[in-house]
Formats: C-alpha cells, structure tokens, sequence
C-alpha cells in the first residue's frame, strides 16, 4: 500500500496538507539543513556528545569497538551488564541494532527469547564495521550502550523492545509527534517499515490520537490486543522540551528527533535524523504543511524563544487533534 493511499483524492492529499518526498527533501531539509552539521547527527557517537553537552540525558554508553583486532572484547566488555544493545554508529532505519536483554556463559538472550553464541555477536561487530548496516555501505564503528528499561506505563503498548517517540522539530518547534511501538513483525524494533505501531500523539497532551501499522489503521497492539488509544505519555512537556532542544545542539532546522523514556532516568535522547520519513502525517492523521507554513510564517523575533517557550506555543497553536 503507497503511503498515500489512503487519501483518495489529489484534492484530499491538498486539504489535509500532506507533505511528499520532494517537497520535504527541496523546501526544508534543502533549505533549512546546512550539510555541515549532518555529520552531528549522521554519527550516532557525535550526537551523544553533543547531547551530553548540552546537558541532555542520553543512554550509557558501555563502549565502542572500533577494529576487528578488538570484536572479541564485546565479551570482558560487558560482563557486568545485564542486557545491552550494540549499533552502527552510522546506521539507519533501525538497521544492524542487535539487542541482548540477558546473557551468561556466552549465551546472549535476545528479546524474543531467541538465544545467540560468543560467535554470532562476534559476526555481528564484523558486519558492523564492514559497514554492511550503515549510511553509504560505509566502514563504521560499533557501539555498545547500556539497555533501556521503559516506564511500566507503556506495558501492552510494545512487545519485546522498548518503545520510542519520534518528534518533528523545526526551527526548534515541535510540530508533530508519534510514538513508535514494536511488534513480533518488526521484531522488537521501533521502525515502521519492519512493522512497529506508529501511534500519532497530541502535542499539546502526550495522549494518542490514533494507530497504524503498514499505513493501515488499527486499534488494539496486533501482539499484546492493548487498546492503543489508551496511551499517554509520562513527563510529556519535559520530553518535548529536550526535543526542542535539539535545534541548539544541532543548528539543523528540519529534524527527526527519537526520544525514550527510561523507568529511572525519564526522558533521554536516542537519535536526531536530518532526513525524518514522513509517515509521522499517517499516525496523526493530518499533514505537516500547514504547522510549517505557520512556523515560517512567524518570521524572526527580537527574542529568541527558550525551548520551553516553543513547546508551550506549539501546545496551543497544535494541540487540537485533527478531525479523522
């Protein structure tokens, strides 16, 4: 199914404001991304610098192995952590993330239960840093980070991984934001195309406004039957205000930013994208033209908004959900 099947008409896909591929990639990420500042968020060990600077809460990070003479110290590396999760530092779509939730005597348990030996971690690194999983086929870095507990509030909300939310920032106002859930389909990963629930929440609240899953409604988590409009996010105005946030940390004004709430630490930032898909508008079911014409529209000020004041501007200007 296309991602705009669902609108039926040329004249449908204008009222709801949809925004395509190449509207988004020439009137925002082109005009609004300076190509020197992808490398702060291309690099996933450079945005957790930059994210630790600026004083935002991000995952631990267990180490990094950055050589083949060095994959088999993944095993001294993370002896004395229970579960943890090794990424491409440059990957994307969720791909090359292997999740270990348990491991003891060399056997590495991943969420589905599904266990692993020392060589078959070992052959993920490899892939790794051959580049297999990364932006342009290129060699990388593996990371190796400490996992995420999630709040118990999103239990029945997503099944075997921990679930994320997506927030569209531009020019440091968050416009739109969606959880993303995953299921036994995209096997425990939070990515769209793989099968996660994309569930559209209200800027304003932090609660539901509805749920996809492959661009197509749903109401209840396909693994756990959860009501899925029953969702609200914890800590909703801090986590947007972290996003927010990002445009300092960054200077891109057109971004994805993936943010996790963690059952201790609260919200924490996971990942900033210059280059945000665009089923974010199927979630909410609404576009993203008209929340950002509104913003581009507003001009430059003498004052500068804090984050917190952005967020409070969005809440009042998007708050309202969208009749769908």
């Amino acid at each position: 199914m296309s991602f705009f099947s669902q609108f039926t008409s040329p004249q449908k896909l204008r009222d709801r404001g949809i925004m395509g591929m190449n509207k988004r990639n020439h009137s925002y990420i082109g005009r609004y991304n300076d190509r020197s500042r992808y490398p702060l968020v291309d690099d996933k060990l450079k945005t957790k610098l930059i994210a630790q600077q600026a004083g935002a809460t991000v995952p631990d990070l267990i180490g990094v192995i950055d050589s083949q003479a060095t994959v088999k110290h993944i095993h001294h590396m993370v002896k004395d952590w229970p579960g943890f999760v090794i990424k491409p530092a440059q990957g994307s779509g969720g791909k090359g993330i292997l999740v270990i939730v348990k491991h003891k005597d060399g056997v590495y348990v991943k969420p589905s239960g599904a266990e692993i030996n020392k060589q078959d971690v070992e052959r993920h690194i490899t892939n790794t840093l051959a580049g297999l999983f990364s932006l342009g086929g290129k060699n990388d870095v593996a990371m190796v980070e400490n996992l995420i507990q999630f709040d118990n509030v999103f239990d029945g909300f997503s099944y075997e991984g921990v679930p994320d939310v997506r927030v569209i920032v531009f020019k440091g106002y968050p416009v739109m934001a969606m959880m993303r859930c995953s299921t036994s389909a995209s096997d425990g990963k939070a990515n769209l195309h793989q099968g996660a629930v994309g569930v559209g929440i209200d800027i304003a609240s932090g609660k539901a406004i509805r749920a996809v899953q492959f661009n197509q409604p749903i109401e209840r988590h396909p693994d756990t039957d959860r009501l899925l409009s029953e969702l609200k996010v914890p800590e909703w105005n801090k986590l947007l205000v972290l996003a927010s946030s990002a445009w300092e940390m960054t200077g891109l004004g057109y971004m994805g930013t993936d943010m996790v709430l963690d059952k201790t630490k609260g919200p924490m930032v996971l990942e900033l994208n210059a280059r945000p898909g665009l089923a974010i508008q199927i979630a909410n079911g609404t576009g993203l033209l008209p929340r950002l014409r509104h913003i581009e529209a507003m001009g430059v000020t003498a004052h500068t908004p804090t984050p917190e004041e952005r967020v409070a501007y969005c809440a009042h200007q998007f708050g309202a959900k969208p009749e769908f």
